[in-house]
């Protein structure tokens, strides 16, 4: 059984170790080229990216971080991929936990690649650090959490490509087989048309997300930091999760698209509303007796109120659309996160619904646009669709046409069970791609447009939801 070696550095050790290692000038996806660098991981989504291990990433990972829960947590995760019975990792901890370990991590470069996943209010400036150190950059969401952060991170995309190194987000979320399949059918004009402009009180993309503070990861009941909801410090959930959605939008709508945010993007409207959270509940969700100082603020009649709840809506390439998210306190048993998405397109609609009739798994379904309806076009809605999801059962054998319409006429896609492998797993398939873009010495044209973009959605999201 392999188990993490998990060394502790003080500074005059971690100074003892040489200069570093300096950025290659590229990568050619020789095995151990990638070396990684863990800063502050203070959400579990950090350990995620380590899940699964990767013939060109090194096993010796350096880790800078204060002394605490966050990181003892992320170790004991990294453990448990290590002592796992099945394709266990070999990953080797390196530890600073001096309270100097950014200025640690910038003067010792031990590696070419910062994974940063915590504490939101410090994460554009540690990306900022990381760029002007010549460190590349894979970054779980969110990037930015205001209009300030939002200013920085652009510049940080600018110093990137001045200096060659690549900036990336964790978009899981386009790895989930439904998501992939409604992305696929949109492009179809046969089928799908044209997307429709909508209205914003009648939008034609919607996407809504619940989740739920308490829940288990890899496993394991999750034990949250207080921080985390402490909206200064993780920030609203109307600029978290949204940008999923926000992605998942324009991967949709306007795949390989190189965007304008200051073109293409018109804001309409945002809001935030609160989650109250009790002393037990909070207890069971951090380990924690009392409310930090810093949550009083959001205290009221003894209940915590959190801001993890919004909505955005907006224009993009003037087309509608709307983001919703909401965090529960904990899903009934039986059921977990849940995604709606809707895309109206000019012959069909395509619909992913994950709620109970769906025994809470992802399921996609096909309708006819409203008014192509009639019995003479009914048919050929039928044929049109059997054409498209033959076509893509090329790529995805096993998918199918249900073979009944819902009540509401839509029509199911049955989706073999191998293609849902599950949230965690896709932090691997996201880092696999970054990986080739490090080969390749560049991300795809319209990421970064598409990144800028999403986050300006976002900062300005919670701007207006503030100023009411």
């Amino acid at each position: 059984m392999k188990r993490t070696l998990t060394t502790i550095l003080s500074a005059a050790a971690l100074s003892a170790c040489g200069g570093g290692t300096e950025t290659p000038a590229g990568f050619t996806g020789a095995p151990g080229e990638v070396k990684l660098i863990t800063l502050d991981p203070g959400h579990f989504h950090a350990a995620l990216v380590q899940k699964t291990a990767y013939p060109q990433v090194a096993p010796d990972v350096h880790v800078y971080a204060p002394a605490g829960d966050d990181l003892r947590q992320h170790i004991e995760r990294i453990e448990q991929y290590n002592s796992r019975p099945d394709n266990p990792t070999a990953w080797n901890e390196i530890v600073y936990t001096g309270t100097d370990y950014l200025q640690k991590m910038v003067d010792g470069k031990r590696g070419n690649v910062m994974v940063v996943a915590g504490n939101n209010r410090l994460k554009t400036n540690y990306i900022a650090a990381a760029i002007d150190a010549g460190i590349n950059v894979l970054a779980d969401k969110p990037m930015a959490v205001d209009p300030a952060n939002f200013e920085l991170l652009k510049e940080c995309f600018r110093r990137a490509d001045e200096k060659g190194l690549l900036l990336y987000d964790i978009m899981t979320e386009r790895h989930e087989i439904t998501s992939i399949l409604q992305r696929e059918l949109a492009q179809s004009r046969e089928l799908f048309g044209e997307v429709t402009p909508g209205t914003p009180d009648d939008p034609s993309i919607v996407k809504e997300s619940v989740h739920h503070f308490s829940k288990a990861v890899s496993g394991v009941h999750l034990l949250r930091p207080a921080w985390f909801f402490d909206v200064e410090q993780q920030g609203d959930g109307i600029v978290d999760v949204t940008t999923h959605l926000i992605d998942l939008v324009q991967w949709s709508a306007f795949p390989d698209v190189v965007l304008d945010y200051t073109r293409d993007v018109e804001m309409v409207d945002a809001n935030r509303w609160s989650t109250t959270i009790d002393p037990a509940q909070f207890k069971q969700v951090t380990g924690m007796d009392s409310w930090p100082d810093y949550l009083q603020k959001d205290v009221r009649d003894g209940v915590l109120h959190v801001f993890s709840n919004g909505d955005i809506s907006y224009r993009l390439r003037g087309v509608n659309a709307k983001v919703t998210v909401v965090w529960n306190f904990e899903a009934p048993p039986g059921t977990g996160d849940t995604h709606y998405s809707l895309m109206r397109g000019s012959r069909a609609e395509l619909i992913i619904r994950q709620g109970a009739e769906q025994n809470y798994t992802p399921t996609l379904y096909v309708r006819p646009a409203v008014g192509a309806g009639e019995a003479a076009d009914a048919a050929g809605f039928g044929d049109r669709l059997s054409a498209a999801i033959a076509s893509l059962a090329k790529t995805y054998p096993g998918l199918a046409v249900a073979p009944a319409p819902e009540p509401d006429g839509s029509v199911r896609i049955d989706i073999p069970a191998r293609y849902f492998v599950g949230h965690e797993p896709h932090f691997g398939q996201v880092t696999e791609h970054y990986l080739r873009y490090l080969v390749d010495g560049r991300l795809p044209e319209w990421e970064v447009p598409g990144m800028i973009a999403k986050y300006y959605i976002t900062s300005e999201g919670i701007r207006i939801a503030k100023a009411k």
